[in-house]
């Protein structure tokens, strides 16, 4: 693949999964990931200083979909949906078809009387694997800028 097909694939992909977020789709949500992944939330200030606590881990795409199930069948949580704004995306590294990006992102949290804020902004480090049919996230670590994020967290950023 040329550095133009990288970058429209890797960008390509990231917007199908923002979409796939704020339309509410979750169940298609793990789809987006290889098996065998690893997908965090976690705050700058640990990242940066290699502390592994986040917010959210999981290791697999099986993990990823027992979170959906949970949101659907046995979470509580306000109704609320989410509006992603998303840098164009640099690519850090190209190492036979897996590739290491950074994006920024903004994420719009819409409460159901309508409240509008902003929720959370941060970083999307990511790495892809574009070497199958489909493009899929091998990694996809959520930083996000804050030290703090809100309790209310439910859905994937």
């Amino acid at each position: 693949m040329d550095e133009i097909a990288i970058q429209f694939a890797v960008e390509r992909l990231l917007a199908r999964y923002v979409a796939c977020i704020d339309d509410n789709r979750l169940e298609e949500w793990p789809a987006f990931f290889a098996e065998r992944c690893r997908y965090q939330i976690i705050s700058d200030e640990n990242h940066s200083r290699n502390l592994p606590i986040g917010v959210f881990v999981a290791t697999s795409q099986g993990m990823l979909k027992d979170r959906v199930a949970a949101l659907r069948e046995a979470n509580i949580y306000e109704a609320q949906r989410y509006r992603h704004l998303v840098s164009s995306t640099l690519i850090l590294e190209n190492n036979g078809g897996v590739v290491r990006a950074q994006s920024n992102y903004h994420v719009v949290r819409i409460m159901q009387d309508g409240a509008t804020a902003l929720f959370s902004t941060g970083r999307y480090l990511d790495r892809i694997n574009l070497t199958g049919a489909t493009p899929v996230f091998e990694e996809k670590l959520v930083i996000f800028d804050s030290r703090r994020i809100d309790t209310l967290l439910a859905i994937p950023l």
